[in-house]
């Protein structure tokens, strides 16, 4: 049986530390889902089709990690294409303790699921979604906590929406007006 795992998650945007598990996990399942959801506590600042785009870049080369888009329930998606994993990241301990109460609902939804936790690399501990956003809306260089490929460069904060026909369509880089 096919070991496919799923990695659910906003990621606005997709960091550093999101690349780093998915890579590592890699090796250990047949296939990664990477599911692009919307987190109903957070404002979303990339719209949701360029956030799908920008990770799909990054994995581009890699067979056996794709990226899907879900509205609803991890578990629901999991049942829908056969997975039998979650993956997860652990920065810290405030981490593991809300990812483990996730985890045990998922597993009482779903009794043939299981979470896998990776721990972080310790040089992305201090990395989240939440700070590089900030560090982007303000204006600052957050390219050392984005996968290679994205770009600060002519970044202007407020600005997320970017004309569909603009060649530099990375994070940080800005329509062409």
């Amino acid at each position: 049986m096919e070991k496919i795992a799923i990695f659910p998650g906003s990621f606005d945007p997709f960091t550093i530390g999101h690349e780093s598990i998915v890579r590592r996990a890699a090796g250990i399942f047949d296939r990664i889902i990477i599911m692009v959801g919307h987190n109903t506590n957070k404002k979303s600042y990339f719209p949701l089709e360029k956030r799908v785009k920008w990770i799909r870049e990054v994995f581009e080369f890699d067979n056996n990690i794709s990226v899907e888009v879900h509205d609803g329930l991890t578990v629901d998606f999991c049942k829908k294409v056969g997975a039998r994993y979650i993956l997860r990241g652990l920065r810290t301990s405030a981490d593991f303790e809300f990812e483990r109460a996730i985890a045990q609902v998922n597993k009482q939804m779903y009794p043939e699921i299981e979470t896998v936790f990776l721990l972080t690399i310790p040089e992305h501990t201090p990395v989240n979604s939440t700070i590089v956003r900030d560090i982007i809306m303000h204006g600052g260089d957050a390219s050392r906590f984005l996968p290679r490929n994205f770009t600060m460069n002519g970044f202007k904060p407020g600005i997320t929406e970017q004309s569909e026909t603009d060649s530099t369509d990375t994070p940080g880089t800005p329509s062409k007006q």
